[in-house]
């Protein structure tokens, strides 16, 4: 699948000393002061809303920060020099990115109630508008009662599903242990039938179905309707564009790129046509019952042609414990099984033959 870029987010990240929320890009705590730790992990604040600003999108788009070798100092992913003491960055360490953070969160969430003064606040707030206050994570917010669920009655319980899956598992175990089973005999060759049929085809009209572009040349298309043929990972001309559900993705900078997964369903004209191809004319067949199979023989006309032959091989055996029957693959394994003659069976509890061996 390919993936999509919806935009970019402000992250956020608690400081572990005061337990203050911060706005992702911010170096130091709004609260405390206390500088974001090398090892931050930032999570989406409770609204997530796309930047726009020039300067936060370049932000967001310079990758991982980097920590300056020489002092330890967060610098943005594209900056080559320090920018607190001036030393350079080629081969700085690189924040970790591209932790998937949780689904984006496209409905409308509570607004934050300062504490100290009562101001309702946006969800995504860090600072109260109306004191200045630290906005932390656990300040109050309107309560919602949450409604009893009704439960539909006549439903079966989640027991008796269980108990019922447990019950046709203990039976399918059951078939297969009686399949698995086998029982040896010797029993002895009674019978053996043959049948082989070989179809006569001639060139006639036919009616069919196809991609256009598959269809045959000079064959007269009847008409044509779009429809599904396959699914890709990149976008193509009149494509169908199917996402799944956006999620965020830390860049390691205090921003996250929220993205899609998407394939594209390709549409292509669907044909019915005529054209003349080798039709079935006449089948002949014959049969026997003994070693000698053979094919049908006819004398065929300029228009006509022999298909592709089928044959059926079956072999009866008898013994004390009742009548088997086998089918042979092939005519070579077919001439195997003279009359009378003896063999070694397995046979499993539905009677059928699982192998078979010459007796000794």
């Amino acid at each position: 699948m390919a993936r999509k870029s919806l935009g970019y987010v402000k992250l956020a990240w608690t400081c572990d000393r005061c337990d203050g929320e911060n706005p992702g890009p911010r170096r130091f705590c709004n609260s405390c002061g206390a500088p974001q730790p090398a090892e931050v992990e930032f999570h989406q604040p409770a609204q997530v809303v796309f930047v726009t600003k020039p300067d936060e999108l370049e932000a967001a788009k310079a990758g991982a920060d980097v920590h300056c070798p020489y002092c330890n100092a967060r610098n943005p992913g594209n900056a080559t020099f320090c920018g607190a003491c001036g030393g350079g960055l080629e081969g700085a360490n690189k924040r970790t990115a591209g932790k998937v953070v949780g689904a984006y969160p496209t409905g409308e969430a509570l607004p934050k109630i300062c504490s100290s003064c009562g101001t309702h606040n946006p969800a995504n707030a860090f600072e109260c508008a109306g004191c200045g206050d630290d906005l932390s994570p656990d300040a109050p917010t309107p309560k919602v009662e949450a409604k009893p669920s009704k439960t539909k009655k006549g439903g079966l319980s989640i027991g008796v599903i269980i108990a019922a899956v447990v019950a046709c598992l203990a039976l399918g175990g059951i078939l297969w242990a009686l399949l698995g089973r086998s029982e040896e005999l010797t029993a002895t060759v009674s019978a053996v039938n043959w049948t082989r049929s070989i179809p006569i085809e001639i060139l006639g009209e036919i009616e069919a179905e196809d991609w256009f572009d598959d269809i045959p040349a000079g064959a007269e298309i009847r008409s044509c309707e779009s429809a599904y043929r396959n699914s890709q990972a990149e976008p193509a001309p009149g494509a169908v564009e199917v996402c799944g559900t956006p999620y965020t993705v830390d860049e390691g900078s205090g921003f996250g790129e929220v993205v899609q997964d998407c394939e594209y369903e390709i549409y292509d004209d669907w044909c019915s046509y005529i054209t003349i191809d080798w039709i079935v004319f006449d089948t002949l067949t014959i049969s026997g019952d003994d070693l000698q199979p053979s094919w049908p023989e006819a004398q065929l006309t300029t228009d006509q042609r022999f298909g592709e032959g089928q044959e059926d091989f079956e072999v009866t055996f008898r013994s004390d414990e009742g009548s088997y029957t086998y089918s042979p693959d092939s005519e070579t394994e077919f001439i195997e099984f003279e009359i009378g003659s003896d063999w070694s069976l397995s046979v499993n509890a539905l009677g059928g033959i699982t192998s078979l061996e010459p007796a000794r």
